[in-house]
Formats: structure tokens, C-alpha cells, sequence
């Protein structure tokens, strides 16, 4: 079975080309499987607490809940050329660690943040660290409430199937883009994903959904599926009181790619 890979650069036509093939190849989701996770998602509006946008206007931003007091760092896997988030976290206080394999270092103030030059994985190297080996690797007291924001092209799904609870329980406000959603409707795909999601849902609440227009909705089954997402979850322990949401966009939500259409999250996602 081929999986899209955020990582290749592909025309729409060879993108359609593989959609196609994924779906004569794989075995394929049932509807309510696909239907029954998305509704575990939807996203909450949680008493007291707004969202805030965070990062860049466009791509590198993201909404998190405005429940930031007493933070002490921000772990940032997934650099790129964008570290308006990071800049953000930092004016609240926090420290932040960055970790990325695939850049120029020299390009990074890095007398304002702490760098490895490792790419986030399931499993050690001197290329790869965990998730739990780079926050245990951090000067940062282990009582500490720290913030994940994430984008790291696909390697998503496996650090978090590798995280333990414990280091899970300790980020209070999580912020991951996740990619290759199109996917959940190959069954091998499904089972991977849908284990990661229902692990953080475990701690934390979705609060925000919203889709990267950087790629199309696939649409199968009357489901509409956006390829890249972000998602934020908001631990637990912080919500008191929720109801669902009402509408979308938030409207602090803007486009990632300004030159695309608009994409708006489906309502089945929220309601």
C-alpha cells in the first residue's frame, strides 16, 4: 500500500492518481468507524477560557486556549523557516526547545532558544529523539505544565504512539498539525490513527479544529475529509465546564495559504 506523504511534491493530477490507487489497494474503512472518530473530535468551547491565536497570521499560527499562567516551556519538533509561535510562547515567559534535523541552525536566534539538531521519532538515534527523551533532557522541573506544538510532516502519528502518559499528562496544552487525514479511509491507515487520537483523548479535550488549505477535502461517503489539519487539545484537569461548538470558522481562524480557496470545517466535524 502507497501512503501520501506530505513530503513529496506532487502535481494534483499525480495526487489524484494516488488517491485513486490507495483506494483500489487498501482495505477500506467502514463509513461509522470513519464517522464514530470524527464525532469523538468534535471540537469544545470550554467556560472561561477563549482561544487565542498564537504564531503567524497564516501558516504557523494556530489557536490555543487562552490558559497560559504558569507554562514553563514550550517543546517546538518541526522548526521550517517559521518561529513566530515560538516567539509568541516566549513573550509569556516560557522557555522554548526547538528540535529539527532538516535546517540551517545558523538561521535560528538561538541565544533565545534551545536547540537539538534531531528530528523527532518513535525511537533514539543521533538523528532521532523521542518525546520523552528530549523533555527529560530539558533543565525544565518535572512538576512543570509544558505546551507540544507540533508539525513534523507525517511523523506525528509515530511520536505520539510513543509517548508515555506521564510525559502526555504534562503538557497541558497540545497543538499538532496532522496530515494525511485523506488516508483514514485505508483500514491499516484507520488503526494507526484512530489509536493515536483516542490515546490524547484519554488526557485531553479537542478545543480547535482547523483545516491546512495548503491541501483539498478528499470526499467519500458524504464525508469530507481535509487532508492536513490542526488540532489543539486542552488537558482535562483545566475544563470545569464545556458545550459544544456552535460554529465555524473561529473567528480568529485565517487561511494557511492565502493564494488557495478558503477552507471551512465541515459541520460534521463539530456537530
Amino acid at each position: 500500500m502507497f501512503i501520501l506523504s506530505p513530503l513529496f511534491d506532487l502535481s494534483k493530477f499525480e495526487r489524484k492518481q494516488i488517491y485513486r490507487y490507495n483506494s483500489a489497494v487498501s482495505r477500506k474503512t467502514e463509513t461509522e468507524d470513519i464517522v464514530s472518530l470524527i464525532k469523538k473530535l468534535a471540537p469544545v468551547s470550554v467556560a472561561g477560557i477563549p482561544l487565542v491565536r498564537f504564531g503567524s497570521a497564516y501558516d504557523g499560527g494556530y489557536l490555543i486556549p487562552d490558559d497560559l499562567d504558569d507554562i514553563k516551556a514550550c517543546f517546538s519538533p518541526g522548526v521550517g523557516a517559521l518561529i513566530d509561535f515560538e516567539n509568541d510562547c516566549l513573550s509569556k515567559g516560557m522557555k522554548v526547545f526547538l528540535a529539527d534535523n532538516t535546517i540551517d541552525a545558523n538561521t535560528l536566534p538561538l541565544g533565545k532558544f534551545n536547540y537539538t539538531n534531531k528530528n523527532i521519532g518513535s525511537y533514539s538515534t543521533e538523528t532521532l529523539i523521542t518525546i520523552d527523551e528530549w523533555v527529560k533532557s530539558s533543565d525544565v522541573k518535572s512538576s512543570s505544565d509544558l505546551l507540544l506544538q507540533m508539525d513534523i510532516e507525517g511523523h506525528e502519528y509515530a511520536a505520539i504512539s510513543n509517548l508515555s502518559k506521564d510525559t502526555q499528562n504534562r503538557f497541558r496544552i497540545i497543538a499538532v498539525e496532522f496530515h494525511g487525514l485523506n488516508n483514514l479511509w485505508s483500514k491499516d491507515f484507520f488503526i494507526t490513527a484512530s489509536e493515536v487520537f483516542n490515546k490524547l483523548l484519554e488526557t485531553h479535550m479537542c478545543v480547535h479544529i482547523h483545516p491546512n488549505n495548503w491541501d483539498p477535502f478528499v470526499k467519500k461517503d458524504n464525508i469530507k475529509i481535509p487532508i492536513s489539519c490542526e488540532f489543539t487539545f486542552l488537558r482535562k484537569d483545566r475544563i470545569k465546564s464545556y458545550s459544544k461548538v456552535a460554529a465555524m470558522p473561529h473567528p480568529l481562524d485565517t487561511d494557511n495559504a492565502q493564494q488557495n480557496r478558503t477552507m471551512v470545517l465541515p459541520s460534521i466535524w463539530y456537530k
